[in-house]
Parts: structure tokens; C-alpha cells; sequence
């Protein structure tokens, strides 16, 4: 890992057994950045970025700290192994940071924070993909204006906080680990987060789902095909089909499947998840087995189908979720038989069964 001395400005790297504590920045990436070639160089403290890691510095000082991490100057991005090994690393980083400071560059100083309308309610800090991990990991993370001024913790602005993300307080402040949120409950939180490469909608949540995997910048959207496959390895929460949710009782019989084309088992993007936050395991109904194997033909799965609920011009797979406030409720997906054991998702909605 390599850090920035808060004092001389240098940088130094540190064997993963010896890495001193250290502050870590949070922030939305701007113009003239300073990066890793940038950051000793003469003109470094003419850039606009610099303010920031001016900031970060100063902070770690007055609690004590000698080191900094800041992921513009800190990561050779020219190095795609390098790069590789920082984004697989980086929600440990910030969850082992004694302090991660969120600087916001466009909440100005004396905002009022608690309002709905607030610059920092509708701060870009909240609709970026990467600061979603940037908000959970770190135990103790403070907020400050452009400026620099003050803004609040996450623990004292957490009731703000968890209305604007729609993220639980309990997951917010650890008292929850995030294993305990169902898989759609994680993705719904990145639903409205955006990146600039299409791939980091799917690097970006690495952490969140404690997920591993080799990054590929030019594969595109399949970059979260390949975050989902990787989370159906390691859990048999079914609420990651449960994408495109739709609550069947306030829909007519006539606009129940809303597309007859076939879809994969797998969503797009996050946004797929935008109302499925409410989606839990179901305890009544675990899964009859979890997925054997995946193919270049689909999935092999055991899944209950129903083909008697009349409201339906096709076949339901029941998933063993439900909704988080109904015990009895069914999760389904509209399915057409290829074969008497292959089946394919017909539309991308999911629903919600009496």
C-alpha cells in the first residue's frame, strides 16, 4: 500500500504487515486531478486537486496521524496490476482508516444539512458508484464543505443520511454487518449511482458484496454479468433474480408480462434493482438447492415453478424470497419451457405473488 506523509508531501509504500494508521480521502473526482506522476512534481500545488489533499493532510496532523491515502496520487493508474490490486483492496482500505474524511466540493460553507433540499442532500458525493463503498466502510467518517469547514459524522447526520441513500442506519454504523442485507437490498442502494466507465458499476461494489475478480476495462456490461455469477458462488440469496420487481396487484392481466422476449438470469446494471431494495430471503421456503454450475448455455438451478396462478399467460418460477413485510407472499418470474428442464426469463420484470 502506498501512503502520503502528511508532512513532507512524499510518498511511501508500506508491506501489507507494516502499514502505519493512516487517514483516507473521500470525494468525487474533479478536473485536473493530481495524480501518482503528478504528485512530486513542481506544479502539483497549482492544480485544483490539491486543495483537497492539502485538506486531507492538515486533518490527519491535528489527530495525529503522519499518513494519508488518496486514491488520485497514491495509485500508479498506469499500471493496470497496480490498478487491479487497489480496486480488489480498496473497501479494506477505508474500513481500516482511523479517519475518512468526505470532502464534498460543491456544499458550500454554513449549508444546513438537514434539510431535504439541502446542497448536501443533492451533493454529487451521493450519486457516484464508488462512493457507495466510500460510505460504508470507514467506521469513522466525517463530512466537510468546500472549504473545508465542518459538516457533520456519519453518525450524527445518520437519520439524513439513510433517508437520501435509502440505506438502513444499522448498515450505516456497523451495527449490522452488510452480509446481513439481502443481495437485492445491496444492489438496490447503487441503483440510482452512476460511473464513468461502464465497467465500475460492477468494480465499484466488489466490496460490498466481499467479491474478488479480475478487472477487464473494455468488457463493458459484462462486468456486472460477471460481479452477479461471482455472488451466485459464494450465496444462494435468490433475491439476485428477483430484479425488475413489479407489484402484480396493481397491475391489469393484460400488462402482467411486460415483454415476451427471453432475458438472461442475470440484470443489466444495478438500476434493475431500483424497487427491489424490500426483497429478502425467505425463511419458510430456502432454496431447494443452490446453483450446481454455470454454462455458456445458462444456469442448471433447481426452482419450484407454478403453472396454476391463472392471472398468468405463462409459467411462474417461484424464488425462495419474499417481500420484507409480508410472510406469505411469493416472489415469481415469468418463465417459457424450451424443454421439459430448460426454461428461459421472459420480460425483465419480477413479481409479487398473493
Amino acid at each position: 500500500m502506498r501512503l502520503l506523509h502528511a508532512m513532507s508531501m512524499r510518498l511511501k509504500s508500506f508491506e501489507e504487515n507494516a502499514i502505519p494508521q493512516y487517514a483516507i480521502l473521500s470525494h468525487t473526482w474533479g478536473e485536473d486531478e493530481v495524480s501518482f506522476q503528478d504528485i512530486h512534481g513542481p506544479d502539483a500545488a497549482l492544480k485544483a486537486g490539491y486543495k483537497k489533499i492539502r485538506y486531507v493532510c492538515e486533518h490527519a496532523l491535528e489527530a495525529g496521524l503522519q499518513y494519508a491515502w488518496i486514491d488520485t496520487c497514491c495509485i500508479d493508474k498506469k499500471s493496470s496490476a497496480e490498478l487491479s490490486e487497489a480496486i480488489n483492496s480498496m473497501f479494506r482500505w477505508y474500513h481500516k482508516a482511523i479517519y475518512c474524511y468526505a470532502y464534498l466540493a460543491d456544499v458550500p460553507d454554513g449549508t444546513d444539512v438537514h434539510t431535504e433540499t439541502s446542497a448536501f442532500a443533492t451533493s454529487r458525493w451521493f450519486t457516484r458508484g464508488w462512493t457507495l463503498q466510500e460510505l460504508l466502510a470507514p467506521t469513522d467518517l466525517m463530512f466537510f464543505s468546500t472549504d473545508g469547514l465542518y459538516l457533520g459524522s456519519k453518525r450524527e447526520l445518520g437519520k439524513e443520511i439513510s433517508e437520501i441513500t435509502t440505506i438502513g442506519e444499522e448498515y450505516l454504523h456497523g451495527e449490522a454487518p452488510l452480509s446481513q442485507a439481502s443481495i437485492a437490498k445491496r444492489m438496490s442502494w447503487a441503483s440510482c449511482r452512476t460511473t464513468t466507465r461502464t465497467e465500475d458499476l460492477a468494480y465499484c461494489l466488489l466490496g460490498i458484496f466481499d467479491i474478488n475478480m479480475p478487472l477487464l476495462y473494455g468488457e463493458g456490461g459484462k462486468a456486472f454479468i460477471r460481479l452477479q455469477e461471482e455472488i451466485m458462488r459464494n450465496s444462494d440469496d435468490q433475491s439476485l433474480f428477483a430484479w425488475g420487481f413489479r407489484d402484480v396487484r396493481l397491475l391489469s392481466a393484460d400488462s402482467l408480462l411486460d415483454s415476451a422476449d427471453p432475458f438472461g438470469p442475470f440484470a443489466k446494471e444495478p438500476g434493475a434493482f431500483k424497487d427491489s431494495g424490500h426483497i429478502i430471503p425467505d425463511e419458510l421456503e430456502p432454496p431447494t438447492a443452490a446453483v450446481t454450475m454455470s454454462t455458456n448455455k445458462g444456469l442448471q438451478m433447481k426452482i419450484r415453478v407454478d403453472l396454476l396462478l391463472s392471472r398468468f399467460s405463462s409459467p411462474i418460477a417461484i424464488l425462495a424470497c419474499r417481500p420484507e413485510e409480508k410472510f406469505l407472499w411469493l416472489i415469481g418470474i415469468p418463465i417459457r419451457f424450451y424443454s421439459e428442464d430448460s426454461f428461459m426469463r421472459l420480460g425483465s420484470s419480477t413479481y409479487c405473488l398473493l
